[in-house]
């Protein structure tokens, strides 16, 4: 049987060829030649085939960084399926909305997520198959995963046709109604080639990255990427600060990846006389604070390489000349502008909206929502509800987000998906979520609570029920309880007048020794 392969599927049987014995994957103290790769691939794809996952069916993934989540990732796509990675920390309503809206066939976790999962399964039709990672099957569950990968590393027998390599379907956060699937219509190879470019990465060099596989950052620049590049790929279990430089000395990493506060609070670490023992040389980062830009490559002896992009739609700024604070400037021919309510360009020095339109024109669709579709793309440009304003040598400068998302650590919050979990909160009669600022830049959560009665409540027990209901990340930190919440005469909650406020005088969890962590 003659099966079409997608662009991956083909970059990684020709890195095969080229150099089968070559490692490409570090883990811990695990390797990975190409040949090994490609076998694990197979095996997984046979074993999802065996499953009974068809060419264009959707299989959820619900793991943390390790090796089999990249042969389940790629071998979804050798079998014309498409992968739909969900953040581990998901819980609730919003895990329920994404396995659903994707219209997931399969599903497969971790153990410690079965409490989270298999109440979530039966409430969604379309789920047949959960398969669980480090865990016995039963009760619901079909495989576990060492089954599902105890099977031929032949090449998969299955008709894929025109679904050839699959294609992926990442969910972003919401503004305040429920995550969002993005499905690529399309690629920018051209803009990610740029950004890896400036890396100076060469072949046979490593890429090291903690960050999770389930965002784009990791699975794309630092996956991906690195087999452009012909590079090694050094994956981190999860990012830890102080063991960070230890992991890119012993895997001899030349490069990592960065989200916005991570620099922060590596600078936070005691220094160390081995600060600059390490090969490290460039740094890829993506919303550097600018207070930290300079010590941290001083500190460390590297160079910080920035760039903007959004899992909704392709486009890439670098900026890959030191100039402190820019996101940098449009690359691979994307056109990138800021402009003013009305969609009117606006001059430099002027905070409006990002906009930015691909040559090949639009390459990315929410799943299920053409209106919300139209709309980003109105007048042919994506909106993607960040402010921004340029200088005069057209850099640009990221200005804060118009919409009413949080970003915290590295995460992106829907206020939907914090409220409503508050509002099912027995004495709450409704909420309201938003960004305040956070000492490690980036946002904290805050959330303004109008009570049925106050005499039943203390944010302590509130917070107390938000655990386990939503991702521990996006745990309010700050809680104030409010008469009434801002509207506008169509009852519509005003998100920027509560963001004036601040933080005030509002209940702080961390000032309360109460801590919120990955369970």
């Amino acid at each position: 049987m003659v099966r079409l392969q997608g662009p991956i599927e083909q970059l990684i049987r020709h890195r095969v060829a080229q150099h089968p014995d070559e490692v490409w994957l570090k883990f811990k103290d695990q390797y990975f030649t190409w040949q090994q790769v490609l076998d694990n691939i197979h095996r997984a794809a046979n074993g999802l085939l065996d499953l009974g996952v068809q060419p264009g069916e959707r299989v959820a993934l619900m793991m943390g960084n390790r090796p089999e989540f990249l042969w389940l990732h790629f071998a979804i796509g050798f079998i014309g399926a498409i992968g739909v990675p969900v953040n581990t920390s998901q819980r609730g309503a919003t895990l329920q909305h994404i396995l659903a809206d994707s219209d997931s066939a399969a599903v497969i976790f971790e153990q410690p997520l079965r409490d989270a999962v298999m109440p979530v399964k039966a409430a969604v039709p379309s789920l047949r198959y959960a398969v669980v990672a480090d865990g016995k099957a039963g009760a619901g569950v079909d495989w576990n995963l060492e089954r599902l990968l105890d099977h031929p590393a032949r090449e998969p027998e299955v008709d894929v046709g025109k679904l050839a390599g699959g294609g992926g379907m990442m969910y972003t956060s919401g503004t305040t109604g429920p995550p969002k699937g993005v499905v690529a219509s399309g690629s920018d190879g051209y803009s990610l080639a740029a950004v890896l470019a400036a890396t100076g990465v060469k072949p046979g060099e490593t890429m090291y990255t903690a960050l999770p596989l389930f965002h784009g950052n990791a699975l794309m620049i630092s996956g991906f990427g690195s087999m452009t590049l012909d590079a090694k790929f050094a994956l981190g279990e999860r990012f830890s600060a102080s063991r960070f430089w230890d992991e890119c000395r012993t895997h001899d990493a030349v490069e990592f990846n960065t989200l916005g506060g991570m620099l922060s609070i590596l600078l936070k670490q005691p220094p160390r006389p081995d600060d600059r023992d390490h090969h490290v040389r460039v740094v890829l980062s993506a919303a550097c604070p600018p207070s930290a830009w300079k010590e941290f490559e001083r500190r460390f002896g590297v160079r910080i390489v920035e760039f903007y992009g959004m899992v909704d739609s392709p486009g890439l700024l670098l900026n890959d000349t030191g100039r402190v604070g820019s996101m940098g400037k449009p690359v691979g021919g994307v056109e990138f502008r800021v402009v003013d309510d009305n969609d009117n360009l606006l001059p430099p020095g002027k905070v409006g909206e990002l906009v930015f339109r691909h040559p090949k024109g639009q390459l990315s669709q929410y799943h299920k929502l053409p209106d919300a579709t139209a709309e980003a793309y109105r007048g042919g440009w994506f909106h993607s509800g960040d402010l921004a304003m340029t200088d005069h040598e057209g850099f640009f400068y990221f200005s804060g987000r118009k919409k009413a998302s949080i970003r915290r650590r590295g995460e992106n919050i829907s206020a939907w998906e914090i409220e409503t979990v508050v509002n099912d909160f027995p004495v709450v009669l409704e909420s309201a979520a938003y960004a305040v600022p956070s000492e490690l830049g980036e946002d904290e959560v805050k959330v303004a609570v109008v009570l049925k009665d106050r005499a039943g409540f203390s944010p302590e027990t509130l917070i107390e029920f938000c655990r386990g209901r939503m991702a521990y990340y996006a745990v309010p930190r700050f809680i104030e309880v409010l008469d009434e919440l801002p509207k506008t005469g169509t009852h519509r909650i005003q998100y920027a007048a509560l963001k004036a406020r601040g933080i005030g005088n509002a209940w702080d969890r961390e000032k309360a020794g109460i801590n919120v962590s990955r369970t």
